[in-house]
C-alpha cells in the first residue's frame, strides 16, 4: 500500500554530510533511510528516556536505586 510521507529539509554541515556519504556507501542504503533510521532511534531513545523518569521516583520507592538492583532482581 502507497504510504503518504512528508518532506523535511535539514541542513548539514561538511563533515555530517560525509559521514552520512559514507554510511550511505557502506550500507548500501540512501541518505533518506539512514536519516530515517536515525531520526527513528533518537526520538524513540527520548520517548524511554521521559518514561524512565515518570517511573524513577516508583522505583526509588520500592528500593531499585541502581540499574545493577533490577538486574539483581530478575537474574
Amino acid at each position: 500500500p502507497y504510504m503518504k510521507t512528508a518532506t523535511v529539509t535539514i541542513r548539514l554541515d561538511p563533515a555530517l554530510e560525509a559521514l552520512l556519504a559514507e554510511a550511505s556507501e557502506r550500507s548500501g542504503k540512501n541518505r533518506s533511510e539512514i536519516a530515517r533510521e536515525a531520526l527513528r532511534r533518537q526520538l524513540r531513545l527520548e520517548k524511554f528516556e521521559r518514561i524512565r523518569e515518570r517511573a524513577l521516583p516508583l522505583s526509588k520507592a520500592r528500593g531499585y536505586l541502581r540499574d545493577e538492583d533490577v538486574f539483581e532482581e530478575v537474574s
